[in-house]
């Protein structure tokens, strides 16, 4: 087996000692090429030429969900091949490591290498399906590029929180979890928006919902964590499913603290509800609308402001090792 390593070396969570004993480890099995990223992006150009060259079997993102999406990307640049696509695993190095966790592999990167490790030596795989976001035709965005989003996005509130924390980051502080919370909260206290929502989420063959003031939409479940508790904005949510949706029409005060407690308190049977909560499971096309310029994010990368961003669930889309 022929496989690439993508190895991001400002991973938050493993060493370069650590690095270098899972190279070896991975060598040991396969005809490995090792290669480091260098600079934003740097791993989405990877995963193109290994989809392109027709000469690699895997590709590994050791990283966190960054790493992971732009890999990602660089696979299916020219879309879904799974006859043709190198295959997917994922050696999680950063966080909060959200997809990989989804995936069910352990937290640690020494254990989740092992278990890579013995998922190839059995020859385990599973076909998961991803989301894609474009800008949509006919608005100020439809020239902005498409993408793909291996967990989740979001546009508005939750976005609003990513960026700040990139701003932060910049600054030299460390992506922690209590860096998240300090941010929620001062997005909620400058949040312009949070009593009158401006998007509009539209849906082929139903009624257009209005005013929400908030959109995240979830691939599968948990949305993300809080250290290692796991939260789950669409409980609903799967690899093997379209999209899911949850809307708040209201961020006030009071439905901030109840919906943040549903949200800590959420479960793969329960989450998010109220009168002010939209929940829609299995959507494959819809587009949100916003009156005003949102913040918007992809697996928790802060990706500017949108207007308009139109969502396509992709059943079967890659093949991962699990």
């Amino acid at each position: 087996m022929r496989a690439l390593l993508v190895v991001n070396p400002a991973a938050t969570t493993t060493s370069a000692r650590t690095r270098d004993v899972l190279i070896h480890a991975l060598a040991s099995e396969m005809k490995l090429e090792a290669v480091t990223t260098e600079y934003r992006g740097h791993a989405r150009d990877l995963g193109r030429e290994a989809a392109d060259s027709g000469e690699i079997d895997l590709v590994v993102a050791l990283g966190g969900d960054g790493t992971v999406n732009e890999v990602v990307n660089g696979l299916l640049h020219n879309g879904p091949d799974l006859d043709v696509l190198p295959r997917l695993a994922v050696v999680p190095g950063g966080s909060t490591n959200v997809f990989a966790r989804a995936l069910g592999l352990p937290n640690d990167a020494v254990e989740a290498t092992g278990a890579i490790l013995d998922a190839l030596a059995h020859r385990t795989e599973r076909t998961v399906g991803l989301g894609l976001a474009a800008g949509t035709p006919g608005t100020e965005d439809e020239s902005v590029p498409e993408r793909w989003f291996t967990f989740c996005a979001g546009l508005g509130f939750d976005a609003g929180v990513v960026g700040r924390v990139e701003q932060k980051r910049e600054l030299g502080k460390r992506s922690t979890h209590a860096l998240y919370v300090r941010q929620v909260v001062r997005q909620f206290l400058e949040e312009p928006r949070r009593r009158n929502g401006s998007i509009t989420l539209e849906s082929p063959g139903q009624e257009p919902v209005d005013d929400l003031a908030l959109a995240i939409i979830s691939n599968t479940a948990p949305w993300t964590y809080l250290g290692n508790r796991p939260m789950y904005a669409s409980p609903g949510a799967s690899f093997d499913t379209g999209l899911d949706v949850l809307g708040l029409k209201r961020l006030s005060t009071a439905a901030v603290a109840r919906y943040g407690t549903q949200l800590l308190t959420s479960s793969p049977e329960k989450g998010p509800r109220g009168k002010h909560a939209l929940s829609l499971h299995d959507l494959t096309d819809f587009t949100l609308h916003s009156k005003a310029p949102l913040p918007f994010q992809m697996d928790g990368d802060h990706l500017g402001v949108r207007t308009s961003v139109t969502f396509t669930g992709v059943r079967r889309a890659l093949r991962v090792i699990v």
